[in-house]
């Protein structure tokens, strides 16, 4: 059986994989352009700041909570996927009432949050950067009160995503992040300079609505119909629902309170150091953002119908590869983030307010970040799999553990060594390591996971991944030396020239060393381009 579920979701997963990648370099392109945008008109600033202070909260509901891939999409998937039999037909009228009541619940949640955060914003802000000046806490708390609606709008958006995601309509939930940014765009463009305190809060809160006005069609075409259902305690579907939820909840908030321990102690270093943290995070975000969402998402599922049916060979043979393929292009962006990093910033980022200092700032950060990929994926990956055993206690656990660890690590960077923006994100990369072992290691209690043959393709990759970089560090600084043009082209040449090094040395060398991912990719394009 196992056999035949593999030779049935291979091309699709592929497929899928390839459509979600494309939709989300579209996404992911835009974002770009919007925080171009955001740098030129703000550069990193006292405004600038705020907002981003401040976004961090509702941002918890709308990216983390309800995400794709977070607890509410990921909550969706699933324990609706193993009641829906046929994705042809209309859900049942029991499907109906589960998703009432999930509805219900999520929006009481919610707006209970919003309550709180609308009236009390000043007070939320003083206690979470309470070594900011008080022209800092008194507008990021403006601009927190304009953005209220996101904590109601992301709960529902991460319940349309999972529905939509079961139905394998991948395309809509990665495109609506798309008009979040073109709505930030066009009022930062659109307003006048002087009238740009809070046109940040106001755009995002607009862009939120929108991405709730246009997935809300599908979900009704779709057969799903909400109806106030307050029966939570008779129904053993929303019970599962909530023993896969809370915890996830908790370990996605614990997730925020990293977050909020980095911004305690990064309002102690300078201004403008969080919008750089910020800006750091998004490049990151843009290039692993895209292998881990086009990945996983489609896998997800699998590992969940997989779980259901006591396929393990399944699940290791899935998880593997998908990891190995995510880890092959995983190192070729750790190699162009430390050798080419601050060129790409510079190339991108230095306009208007957006100055030298702040395009140091924020390479510090991305160097010191960049190391974390590797145990990003394989955190991220794993973390699916215990949510496909309807466990998120564990993740949870572990996450939570790791607050004290956190609080050490910024402590020790930051105060006793003087790291800087650098060691807020250093002590990250430690964090996500530490959570990707712990992980990776009670996994064993459900299954077996095999990492063997990961294990040994992950080093022959490291290999051929550490000779491309000392090649393309060579490179760069002859090129440095040797090549006299203006700022754009000398960037822009510079990063092509690497980019094509670091590949023309890696993927042979893969290819050599025979790991078992290079080989196969090789294979496919090797078929595709016969075909063509």
């Amino acid at each position: 059986m196992s056999t035949q579920i593999k030779e049935d979701k291979s091309p699709s997963v592929l497929k899928a994989a390839w459509l979600i990648m494309v939709v989300t370099i579209v996404s992911k392109l835009i974002g770009f352009v919007r925080d171009i945008i955001i740098a030129n008109y703000y550069g990193a600033s006292l405004v600038s700041d705020a907002y981003y202070y401040a976004y961090q909260i509702p941002s918890l509901s709308l990216i983390l909570l309800g995400g794709v891939g977070g607890p509410f999409h990921s909550a969706t998937v699933a324990i609706f996927s193993k009641l829906i039999p046929s994705l042809k037909d209309k859900p049942s009228e029991e499907v109906n009432k589960l998703y009432s009541a999930f509805m219900t619940a999520t929006i009481m949640f919610f707006l209970f949050l919003s309550a709180l955060m609308y009236v009390f914003p000043r007070q939320i802000m003083g206690l979470i950067i309470s070594s900011g000046s008080a022209e800092m806490i008194n507008l990021a708390a403006m601009h927190l009160k304009i953005m209220t609606p996101l904590l109601v709008i992301g709960g529902i958006v991460g319940i349309y995503y999972g529905i939509l995601i079961i139905y394998k309509q991948f395309m809509l939930p990665n495109l609506s992040p798309i008009i979040m940014s073109l709505a930030i765009i066009g009022v930062v463009v659109a307003v006048p300079s002087d009238q740009k305190g809070y046109a940040l809060a106001w755009a995002t809160t607009i862009g939120a609505v929108l991405q709730l006005i246009i997935q809300y069609p599908n979900i009704r075409k779709l057969g799903f119909k909400l109806k106030p259902n307050f029966a939570f305690t008779n129904n053993p579907h929303f019970r599962e629902i909530g023993e896969l939820l809370f915890p996830a909840i908790l370990s996605s908030t614990v997730g925020q309170i990293h977050i909020y321990v980095d911004m305690f102690f990064t309002s102690s270093i300078s201004e403008g150091a969080w919008t750089a943290i910020g800006y750091a995070n998004r490049i990151f975000q843009f290039p692993v953002g895209i292998l881990v969402t086009a990945f996983l998402v489609p896998l997800f599922p699998i590992f969940a119908r997989l779980v259901g049916d006591k396929d393990y060979d399944g699940i290791r043979n899935y998880f593997n590869k998908g990891v190995g393929v995510l880890l092959f292009g995983a190192i070729p962006i750790i190699i162009g983030i430390l050798v080419v990093g601050m060129d790409a910033v510079r190339l991108v980022f230095e306009h208007g307010e957006f100055d030298e200092n702040a395009t140091f700032m924020v390479t510090e950060a991305l160097w010191f970040l960049s190391v974390s990929i590797i145990p990003y994926v394989f955190r991220d990956s794993i973390t699916r799999v215990y949510y496909s055993f309807n466990d998120s206690a564990t993740p949870f656990t572990v996450a939570f553990s790791s607050i004290v660890l956190k609080i050490f690590l910024n402590w020790l960077f930051i105060s006793k060594l003087g790291y800087g923006i650098g060691g807020i994100t250093l002590s990250t990369s430690l964090v996500t390591l530490f959570n990707a072992c712990v992980l990776g290691y009670f996994i064993t209690r459900k299954m077996n996971m095999d990492y063997k043959s990961l294990f040994i393709n992950t080093c022959k990759m490291l290999i051929a991944g550490v000779v491309a970089l000392g090649i393309c560090y060579i490179a760069s600084v002859q090129f440095d030396n040797y090549v006299h043009l203006a700022k754009v082209p000398f960037e822009l040449f510079k990063i092509l020239l690497i980019a094509i090094i670091c590949l023309a040395v890696y993927i042979p060398l893969n290819l050599f060393f025979k790991m078992e991912y290079a080989k196969e990719l090789f294979v496919r394009l090797s078929a595709k381009i016969q075909r063509k």
